[in-house]
């Protein structure tokens, strides 16, 4: 049964769908907020140039999805299925992003939940290309429902940047993985990472805390 990078799924809050060339007006819509980039990598990607090349390699990579709020009927984002990998029986989750109005763990862990119940249908792992392990990721994994590898990145002999880890650790990282080498030549397989708690809202008469 060969991987449908491309799917259709449906939860509670989103559904998401195939990405389509009509739907940039809408898209960039949501990623003209610089703010949603601000700590990311690619901090003008909200300058329209720069997102019509975001834009455009996503349709031609074969594995955009577009993350449709069910309750309002509008895009709030995209992710992206990528690199399967028959042979090793993986394939790669990531160049996610949302509104930040739908920011604070709920649609992000319903889309991820939703993306990775479908790969394990045909691959035994997914990868998540990188980050540190701050906590940061501990929501997206939270409700993962297979089988997740972590592995470790060991800092190079030579003198790297306190600040630029995503060059100097983790883009030549990734440069391996497109190269074809497996993911666990990369370090050392940890047994976890750091989860940070979130908190659960509480209704009062007053409001919500």
């Amino acid at each position: 049964m060969s991987f449908e990078l491309q799917p259709t799924l449906t939860g509670e809050l989103l559904t998401l769908r195939p990405l389509r060339r009509d739907d940039w007006a809408d898209l960039y819509a949501v990623a003209s907020d610089p703010l949603i980039w601000e700590q990311h990598p690619a901090r003008e990607r909200w300058r329209e140039p720069v997102f019509r090349t975001f834009f455009d390699e996503a349709l031609e990579s074969g594995g955009a999805l577009a993350a449709i709020d069910r309750a309002a009927s509008r895009i709030i984002g995209s992710s992206r299925f990528f690199g399967h990998d028959p042979d090793r029986r993986d394939v790669e989750i990531g160049w996610t992003f949302l509104a930040r109005s739908h920011w604070g763990g709920r649609d992000n862990r319903e889309m991820k939940t939703l993306m990775l119940d479908h790969a394990f249908r045909f691959v035994d792992n997914v990868l998540f290309l990188v980050g540190p392990d701050n906590g940061v990721l501990s929501w997206a994994l939270r409700d993962a429902s297979g089988p997740v590898a972590i592995y470790e990145l060991p800092r190079p002999d030579h003198d790297i940047s306190t600040t630029f880890h995503g060059r100097d650790l983790f883009a030549p990282a990734a440069a391996r993985l497109a190269l074809g080498e497996s993911s666990s030549s990369l370090g050392p397989c940890k047994l976890g990472i750091v989860r940070l708690s979130w908190p659960q809202p509480v209704r009062h008469a007053r409001g919500v805390d």
